[in-house]
Order: structure tokens, then C-alpha cells, then sequence
């Protein structure tokens, strides 16, 4: 099987789709090589996550990723939502096929985008090393001219 049952779980039942009115954070990740697009929400109250919500349009592996990402995340500290890595969306999921790891790298990279958002709306310092580690490339790193 290519898909761990988990992936397909996450796939046909997922968890936390659609968007958060109000958000604290949004972040949007999209890769035009897949044609993967995410937009990840996220409510927080006190310093912790309260909810996550996302719509993602792409593969069965986007979705699950951005599933449980959410799942994942709900109930954190902020800062430790940032210490998410594409290498833990894919063991909580059970695997994935190497053609779909750029799958979790999204997922992850939305999450910090939506963290940043929220840091940024409330002048909250933050080290922006955290955010990608494959720097000016990275698809968090939106300047206002790309929005």
C-alpha cells in the first residue's frame, strides 16, 4: 500500500477543514510545481493555541498533512507550534511517499506562516530563523508586493 492507513484517515475524514472568522494568524504556503495551496488559521488565546482550522486545494497528502498539522498543534504554546517540522506531520501520519514529503514541508511552513501572521498583527518579536530553514526561498517569506 503507498498510503498508511492514518493518511487515508486523514484524507476522507479530515479534521478542523475551513476557516476561522477573526483569526489571530492566517498563513498561506503554496508550491506552483504541485499546484498544492494551504491556508492554515489559528485562534489563540493566553499564548496557546485554541484552534486551527485550513483549507488546503491539492492531493490526498496535502490534505492529510494540513489535517494533522492542526491536530498537532491545537492546544500549544505558540512558540512550540513553531518547533513543528515536516519530519513529525509524516511520523504522525504513518509515512509517506518520498514524492509526497514536499507535502508536509507545507503543511509545516503554514503553520509558521499563520504563527508569524499572528506575531506580526500583535508587534510580538519573534526570531525569524525559526521560520524556514531554506531561507529567502521559502514560501512564508512573502513580501507585501507578493500579496
Amino acid at each position: 500500500m503507498l498510503y498508511s492507513e492514518k493518511v487515508m484517515d486523514h484524507f476522507r475524514n479530515p479534521r478542523n477543514v475551513g476557516e476561522i472568522e477573526n483569526a489571530d494568524g492566517i498563513g498561506e504556503v503554496g508550491n506552483a510545481k504541485c499546484g498544492d495551496i494551504m491556508r492554515m488559521y489559528i485562534k489563540v488565546d493566553d499564548g496557546k493555541i485554541t484552534d486551527a482550522k485550513f483549507m488546503t486545494f491539492g492531493c490526498g497528502s496535502a490534505i492529510a498533512t494540513s489535517s494533522i498539522a492542526t491536530e498537532m498543534i491545537i492546544g500549544q504554546p505558540v512558540e512550540k507550534a513553531l518547533e513543528l517540522t515536516n519530519k513529525a506531520v509524516v511520523e504522525a501520519l504513518g509515512g509517506l511517499p518520498a514524492h509526497k514529503i514536499h507535502c508536509s514541508v507545507l503543511a509545516e511552513q503554514a503553520v509558521k506562516a499563520a504563527v508569524k501572521d499572528y506575531f506580526d498583527k500583535n508587534s510580538i518579536d519573534y526570531d525569524k530563523e525559526k521560520y524556514c530553514s531554506n531561507g529567502a526561498e521559502c514560501p512564508c517569506h512573502h513580501t507585501e508586493s507578493e500579496e
